[in-house]
């Protein structure tokens, strides 16, 4: 799918406007289009970006680019990002990356979320894969369980050597797997955001503007707002 990843980074970078505020989102495809964006800057694009992630971050300042504090910014432009999962409307699940705290913040300030995609990604209804939680330290036992309380089953996310996963905002992460995709999951974010530790879901609605399927051909589909 690296072929797919790679053209929907070069589209979405061919949108980007001189002067303009760049939020950069995290994961493989955000790369892809981080490294597309650097290329068009080496050729007298002039922008300033804000990340939501140290990676991308430095990726974007090894390229030359600008990258401001989120507080500092005046505004945001853009964001450019990628997903686990989308649906037909839009709906999509983030924090494969255990940043999606981060990614909700910037697409919520920004003028327009692009979403990016390979084809693996489309889904008929989110909930396929695991859904990321980011949970707080204090009290994360009790937290846990009144998730499983709910009916929501999953496990903390580890490292590769067996630690715990912690996120850059400095919490948890506890990813849900879902035996059937949920029928509403507006109802279940609202259900989980309302549990005292809980900081945010993985669930995104409402923010994807325009979305880029990128497809192993290297050929792309724009899904228009």
């Amino acid at each position: 799918m690296q072929k797919g990843k790679i053209a929907a980074g070069q589209k979405a970078a061919e949108w980007i406007k001189d002067g303009q505020i760049v939020g950069l989102g995290t994961g493989s495809t955000a790369t892809c289009f981080i490294d597309s964006l650097i290329e068009r800057c080496r050729h007298g694009l002039n922008i300033t970006a804000v990340s939501s992630s140290r990676a991308s971050a430095e990726q974007a300042r090894q390229g030359g680019i600008e990258v401001l504090d989120i507080n500092e910014a005046p505004r945001i432009d853009i964001t450019v990002d990628g997903a686990d999962e989308i649906d037909p409307k839009k709906r999509m699940i983030k924090g494969g990356g255990g940043a999606h705290v981060r990614e909700k913040i910037l697409a919520s300030a920004s003028d327009e979320m692009v979403v990016i995609v390979d084809e693996t990604k489309l889904v008929p209804t989110v909930g396929r894969g695991k859904l990321p939680v980011e949970i707080l330290f204090y009290g994360s036992p009790s937290t846990r369980k009144k998730l499983e309380d709910l009916g929501y089953q999953g496990r903390w996310r580890l490292n590769e050597d067996k630690t715990l996963f912690i996120t850059e905002n400095g919490n948890l992460l506890f990813d849900i797997l879902f035996e059937i995709p949920p029928l509403a999951p507006e109802q279940d974010h609202e259900k989980i955001i309302h549990i005292p530790g809980v900081v945010d879901t993985g669930f995104f609605f409402g923010y994807a503007g325009r979305v880029i399927v990128g497809y192993s051909d290297g050929s792309i589909k724009i899904l228009e707002k």
